[in-house]
């Protein structure tokens, strides 16, 4: 930021305590000012909106703070896009910091590490890849008592990874999420694989695979199990519904569950700024 574009905290203060201006012209010229300072203003207008006790000037800056947010998310997502969408904890962290702005990428990265813990102390590399997936499906499901969210199973909660490790509840994916990131940690080649109406996992290594349903407490399944899943949906085979997926597919496929969910609840908002997200990282 250059010294023209800079602003003193005492312009700062004098432009948001024309928020609650009553004609809409001053408002909305002080709103745009605001928006063109950038995102570097957000902890100032938290400040402001703390030690305000007028709920006209609040609700002005929450909306003010919410479209700064916004902004930012997008030129994060965009960036983790162009980098190869290689980290997929930070891709499910920025989604996640759509609902929760001010969730810290490294506290989700701890959580995730003390399940890889609990999982390492048990586990044993010597063993068949089955045996490995089974101490994997002991520590997660039995030990730490994760398991599927039947009861809320649309809930917006289900694709947010910070409530998913809280509340041990999620839906397919995000159970999926959880497991790759520690059997890849384990050095396990643990995939996920985008089957219609359900996410899955796929252990593969050369011509040794086979498939795991992280909803239904890791189940081990085979390919003729595939096979017949997909024709009970009358869909034709796709190597999609066999083989390992991206990382993008994954996130993209959360951002799909995330406007499901909140449609459901009659969020229009939400809705439309999700969908923004999802062509974003769905353009080619």
């Amino acid at each position: 930021m250059s010294d023209s574009d800079a602003i003193s905290n005492k312009e700062l203060k004098a432009l948001v305590s024309l928020l609650d201006d009553t004609d809409t012209e001053v408002v909305q010229h002080v709103e745009n000012k605001i928006m063109s300072l950038g995102t570097y203003i957000i902890p100032y207008l938290e400040f402001e909106w703390e030690s305000s006790f007028n709920p006209v000037l609040q609700k002005r800056i929450e909306d003010l703070v919410h479209t700064l947010q916004f902004e930012l998310l997008k030129e994060k997502l965009t960036d983790w896009k162009d980098r190869g969408a290689e980290d997929l904890l930070y891709g499910m962290w920025l989604i996640n910091t759509y609902q929760y702005p001010d969730l810290e990428y490294e506290d989700l990265k701890k959580e995730l590490e003390q399940i890889y813990y609990e999982a390492w102390l048990e586990f044993k590399s010597e063993i068949h890849p089955v045996d490995q997936v089974k101490i994997l499906n002991s520590v997660l499901f039995a030990k730490l008592k994760f398991g599927a969210n039947t009861k809320n199973f649309h809930s917006p909660g289900n694709s947010m990874l910070s409530v998913v490790l809280q509340t041990k509840k999620g839906n397919p994916i995000s159970l999926c999420v959880i497991y790759i990131l520690v059997a890849q940690k384990l050095k396990l080649p643990v995939y996920g694989v985008n089957l219609p109406n359900l996410f899955v996992l796929t252990y593969k290594q050369g011509d040794n695979q086979f498939y795991i349903n992280a909803f239904n407490r890791g189940l081990i399944f085979t390919r003729k199990e595939v096979d017949e899943y997909i024709a009970n949906l009358n869909l034709s085979p796709s190597d999609m519904y066999y083989e390992p997926c991206e990382n993008m597919d994954i996130v993209l496929r959360v951002l799909r569950n995330l406007i499901n969910a909140h449609e459901k609840l009659g969020h229009t908002d939400k809705v439309e700024e999700l969908n923004e997200l999802f062509k974003l990282l769905n353009k080619k």
